[in-house]
Order: structure tokens, then sequence, then C-alpha cells
């Protein structure tokens, strides 16, 4: 099992320690790709319209700042780094070491600046949208997409894939729909279903905590992950096609 998971919008600045050390990420064949994508986005964040350029508002000019400088920034492991909603509901810092060991070999991190990570991963804080264009790059999720395929081919095979990620990360791969469950969340009031977004968020991360945390066996099946699910959630399983992937719907009470 692995699961999928988006980066968060804000991020962790690491304080002290050593910059990324780009031999030691996973997926070395990604980096030619990860510097590209890095050269652009110190340019356009040290342009004078960075901050329109980069879709942020002003609160955010010392992310796009440091945005100039990631080569040089200290950096700690994606787990830290990451923050929000989503992983706040995760919540790997109170995870026990076996879970963690867990979480750090089977979570994703789909990203616009290094394109796919794990969890134990080193990297900088930055600010970066997968929506987002840069010069000599083009649109970020059209750029990723042919080198994710390549890259997380022999990675995935074979394994089941709990997709959490937003529709603007999933834009950047698709896995193949046979092993691929994605994740929806609503509310459920006189029988009329109501999508959430915040609680989608915070629901898809305490999924995450519950199939890395539960004993027993990860699922192997899109079944077997509906059984797990329901072990806390309401769950349904919508059972995908040749093009289209499983789907796996949390009801919260209203």
């Amino acid at each position: 099992m692995l699961i999928l998971l988006p980066p968060s919008e804000g991020k962790t600045p690491a304080t002290a320690g050593d910059a990324v050390a780009w031999a030691t990420l996973s997926f070395p064949e990604l980096n030619a790709y990860r510097a590209k994508v890095l050269e652009g986005l110190g340019t356009v964040s040290a342009h004078e319209d960075a901050l329109a350029l980069l879709g942020v508002g002003a609160s955010l000019r010392a992310d796009v700042e440091r945005n100039t400088r990631l080569h040089a920034e200290p950096a700690a492991p994606a787990n830290q780094v990451y923050s929000g909603v989503l992983y706040d509901a995760l919540d790997y810092n109170s995870l026990t070491p076996t879970q963690r060991k867990r979480a750090d070999e089977c979570v994703l991190v789909i990203s616009a600046l290094w394109g796919a990570i794990r969890f134990g991963d080193r990297v900088p804080a930055y600010r970066l949208s997968m929506a987002t264009a840069l010069p000599d790059v083009g649109r970020l999720a059209s750029f990723w997409k042919p080198q994710l395929n390549a890259a997380l081919a022999a990675e995935t095979d074979g394994e089941l894939l709990v997709d959490c990620r937003s529709s603007t990360y999933t834009a950047a791969w698709a896995p193949p729909p046979s092993q691929t469950v994605a994740v929806n969340v609503f509310t459920e009031v006189n029988g009329a279903r109501k999508v959430v977004s915040h609680f989608a968020k915070h629901t898809r991360g305490e999924l995450a905590r519950h199939l890395l945390a539960r004993r027993g066996k990860a699922p192997q099946t899109p079944a077997q992950l509906q059984q797990a699910a329901a072990e806390r959630w309401t769950a349904e399983l919508v059972e995908g096609t040749a093009r289209k992937p499983h789907t796996l719907n949390l009801i919260l009470p209203n």
C-alpha cells in the first residue's frame, strides 16, 4: 500500500541544519528536472511581480523571498516541513516509532518542486503550487506528468494506491486506475450529499493516520481498503473502470 498526499500550502521552515542533499532524495532520476524547476522558481521569485506570478498575497512575501535561496536554506524531513489541516490530522509526531517507519515507507508526496518525495526526505520550506507556470518549464502539472510516469512506474507496480491528493496534484500524475482508489469526503443531510472542503482535508489526514496506525496487514485491494475505512467511518466503494480509478466515499455525520 502507498498513500499519495498533496503537499501543504503552508510549510514550517527548518531553523537550522544543512541544506538539501540532492543525492539523498528519493527518485534521484528526477534531480535534473527538480533543478530546472528550482531555477525557474528562483527567477520568478526574484521578479518585481513575483507575488502575482506565483498567485500569492503580500503576507507571503517572506516565503517568496526564501524561494530565491533554497539551495542554501536549512532542510528538514518532509514530515516536519509539511503542515496544515491534512498533516495536523495525520499527526506524524504522535505515531509510534514503528508507525513512523511505516509512514516513511508508505507515504508519497507529489510536489510541484520535487516531483515526488518520501516523508523522510529532507527538503527546505518553499512556496510553489502545481498550478503555476514557470519560465522554460511551463505549467508544472504538464511538466511533471511524463517524468512521474517514468519514475514511479516500478515503485507503484502491484501496490494499492490510496489517493488523497487534491485535483491540482492529481493532474500531475495519473497512476494505473485498476490499483488506485481516490478518496472523497461527503456530509449527508436528508439523503442529499454535499462535498466538504476543509473537512475533506482533515478526514483524508485522519484516514492516512488510521491506515498507518491500525493493527493488522495493510489493505492490498480496494475492497480491503473499504473494510479498513469502515472501522471508523461510513465508507462505500465505487468500482472504477479501465480509465477511471475506484472511489472510496467517506460519509461524515451531519
